[in-house]
């Protein structure tokens, strides 16, 4: 199979959309699928405003459809809704496509905390883009509820998993500062509700791994905080390791990812009750959810973290890519991909 999948997200960029879907083109291709993306590297380029980390196609159309065209592909996943997901949409569209979309971020929210823009009129940009899909495929059962009772038709689960053998559990070491240690891991911007953890009255240390527009604003408001920026690889999982409790404050993610690798590490997790830690944290085994973060995060400390780890190692990327390749029509006809290979 040749599969093209268009984002508006891909490296350099570091979220759970890069990571979900460089790990999925991975498994695929182990599996002997052609895979190519089709991501804003490939593209003269505009910071997005507010957010100038992010950089956006400058019109994309003409080149990604000619992009598509050349790859010749049997079936096509827009990943996202931005000038690259829209181009390609539109492409799909005008040329009898059939395609297949996800649901990665809670567009609405996240747009309502930055402008005064009403997210009705958000949803209604978001339906108009998905009703054109086959498919539109969210990571929880929680986030399709929600997709549906917004108008949103075709909403089908496309779960996630977790390198267990990068983040495992090794040592607790890597920080030498009072305990407990509670940390956050990822985008420090306004969407993930950071104030909600930093402004805990918690014994120990707190500490926020990662980089984004807010950073040294919350470096300044929050001085005993501790803001390593950025960390990869070998030593995110150090530090994840490290923690004792894992905070992720955000009510806005569709699903977390940071969350599964904490576990994965033995880290047990802290969080709200809302969509994402509701699918993903298992209440008295792996975490703790309560609408005051503060009484989660000192249940979450008698957690077991063996049991963290055993939770982690249930989801895995080989599962999660094989659900998302049940998903897939084939461009021509929109006829499912897996029926038609075995037909």
């Amino acid at each position: 199979m040749k599969l093209a999948i268009v984002t508006d997200a891909w490296e350099p960029q570091v979220n759970g959309v890069v990571t979900t879907l460089g790990r999925t083109r991975r498994e695929l291709e182990r599996l002997g699928h052609d895979v190519t993306v089709i991501a804003p590297p490939d593209f003269r380029t505009i910071p997005c405003p507010t957010y100038p980390e992010i950089r956006l196609a400058l019109l994309p159309g003409r080149k990604l459809a000619a992009a598509i065209d050349r790859f010749e592909p049997d079936a096509i996943h827009v990943a996202t809704e931005g000038p690259l997901g829209i181009a390609a949409r539109r492409h799909c569209v005008r040329n009898g496509l059939s395609f297949t979309a996800s649901y990665h971020t809670q567009f609405p929210q996240y747009v309502r905390k930055r402008a005064p823009i009403p997210e009705t009129w958000s949803y209604a940009f978001l339906r108009h883009h998905h009703r054109h899909a086959r498919r539109t495929l969210v990571a929880t059962e929680h986030q399709r509820r929600d997709l549906v009772a917004h108008g949103f038709a075709n909403v089908v689960i496309w779960s996630r998993g977790v390198d267990a053998e990068l983040f495992k559990p090794c040592g607790r070491g890597a920080l030498a500062v009072p305990r407990p240690i509670w940390m956050y891991a990822g985008r420090v911007a306004v969407e993930k509700n950071l104030d909600a953890f930093l402004s805990l009255d918690l014994p120990g240390t707190k500490v926020v791994v990662g980089d984004g527009p807010d950073r040294a604003d919350l470096a300044r408001r929050y001085p005993n905080a501790l803001f390593p920026g950025y960390r990869f690889g070998a030593e995110l999982a150090a530090h994840l390791s490290a923690a004792d409790v894992f905070v992720f404050p955000s009510r806005t993610d569709t699903f977390g990812l940071v969350m599964l690798e904490a576990m994965a590490c033995g880290t047990p997790v802290a969080a709200f009750p809302v969509t994402g830690p509701i699918d993903v944290v298992t209440r008295g085994v792996d975490g703790a959810l309560n609408d005051d973060l503060a009484a989660a995060a000192h249940e979450a400390l008698t957690i077991d973290r063996d049991a963290c780890r055993r939770s982690a190692l249930a989801r895995t990327w080989a599962r999660a890519s094989s659900q998302f390749l049940s998903h897939l029509v084939r461009a021509n006809d929109g006829v499912d991909l897996v029926a038609a290979q075995a037909a």
